[in-house]
């Protein structure tokens, strides 16, 4: 950098990340307990985002991912506040039968359910708390130079921000991905997801359900009891998008009397459904995850089909992946945007974040097919499965974030 571009920087970082979700946030708070220094830079409120009302949904921690909170200290903030997955059951329809991934007693939960909102909050106050991140919340990037000598961000404010490389953080419409002239593989399945919180009459004992319809998967999955001691779960509810308008126009009572017949009764009688929320489902994967002085995270280089709760686990991976590259560079005195790390951090991810999408789109189109034909098919896969051990041991090790070469974080040990 020119001295001239060096006096108008107010600070410089060894990462800029554009984007204060949960993955953006996780991985500040990573690098900093390697010793590197963040910027993220969100146009959103923090207050607002915080709000209880913000973001009704709830995200599966795979038990990898789940260990490297731990590593990076966010685990004792969110202690008491996830519910242990004991077994995930996968079913067609309401059909007996079906796929029980339940691991050995000593293996642990498959993850942890936490709302999203305690996410949220959990991270924002490790953020807070790390003296090597620094919060530009709202914040908007004006413009953004990346270039040999490093990167530079001038906010919307006036102040420029230096770092060595940056960090797309901004979920799947990424303006840092699409600046960059990264092409990306998209398609929309013409569903939606519908999510809420309901209540219900037995206890769910810690198992998450995936009950296939032809019109789209039904996912139960176990949260916390609330404050008066009531059985809670989280639906996610996927539906054509021409019926997401009139799902969300039911009253709590006729939503309730829906996810409880979707249900079969599972869990007994239904009651108080949150506010409901719904977003469109699509599929997209960036041909490349890196550039010049750049690196995509998260929704800004994949997204995927909810229908096995991996989406965040795989921006928890791609966090796992990127601060090894950064750490293991540091020590060889390269800087954050050495091309030959960003290199390895795109080998790394480019496979598990292909498989695991290519997978789950699979999924989403197989159970979709109607009639009885299909149904069997389904329903012989499903058991076969349930009998042959290394393949549900593969299924499984997938479901905790374990296939692959770990990084160190995803193994709860410091990259």
């Amino acid at each position: 950098m020119t001295a001239h571009m060096d006096s108008m920087i107010e600070s410089t970082h060894d990462v800029i990340i554009l984007g204060g979700g949960l993955v953006g946030l996780t991985l500040a708070i990573a690098l900093d307990a390697h010793g590197l220094s963040a910027a993220v830079i969100d146009p959103a409120d923090p207050q607002a985002m915080l709000a209880s009302g913000f973001d009704g949904r709830a995200s599966a921690v795979a038990s990898a991912p789940w260990r490297m909170l731990e590593a990076i200290g966010v685990g004792d903030r969110l202690a008491g506040q996830g519910c242990p997955i004991a077994a995930i059951r996968v079913s067609d329809g309401l059909a007996p039968g079906g796929l029980m991934f339940d691991p050995a007693a000593d293996d642990g939960a498959v993850g942890i359910m936490f709302e999203n909102r305690r996410l949220r909050a959990a991270l924002r106050a490790a953020a807070e708390a790390a003296a090597g991140v620094t919060l530009l919340t709202p914040a908007r990037p004006d413009a953004v130079t990346r270039d040999a000598a490093g990167v530079r961000v001038t906010l919307a404010d006036g102040r420029t921000i230096g770092a060595r490389l940056l960090v797309g953080a901004e979920g799947r419409n990424s303006p840092t991905r699409a600046a960059a002239g990264i092409n990306v593989a998209q398609w929309r399945y013409d569903h939606a997801a519908i999510i809420a919180s309901v209540r219900h009459e037995r206890p769910h004992g810690g198992i998450a359900h995936e009950i296939f319809y032809p019109s789209g998967p039904f996912a139960i999955l176990p949260l916390i009891d609330d404050e008066e001691g009531h059985h809670r779960s989280a639906v996610v509810w996927t539906v054509a998008g021409g019926d997401a308008a009139g799902m969300l126009a039911l009253g709590d009572r006729g939503f309730a009397a829906e996810a409880e017949a979707r249900m079969g009764g599972l869990l007994g009688t239904i009651s108080a459904p949150s506010a409901r929320g719904s977003y469109p489902l699509g599929f997209h994967h960036a041909a490349r995850i890196t550039a010049t002085r750049l690196a995509l995270v998260g929704d800004a280089a994949h997204g995927i089909h909810p229908i096995a709760g991996q989406g965040l686990n795989l921006g928890f991976r791609d966090v796992a992946a990127l601060v090894e590259v950064l750490v293991d560079g540091a020590r060889l005195g390269l800087d954050a945007g050495d091309a030959q790390g960003l290199a390895r951090y795109e080998r790394w991810r480019a496979l598990d974040t292909f498989m695991v999408a290519a997978a789950t789109d699979g999924l989403t189109r197989l159970f979709g097919v109607k009639g009885r034909t299909a149904a069997a098919a389904r329903r012989f896969g499903l058991g076969a499965v349930e009998r042959i051990g290394p393949l549900k041991r593969r299924f499984m090790a997938e479901a905790r974030g374990e296939t692959g070469t770990l990084p160190k974080l995803l193994q709860g040990m410091a990259a």
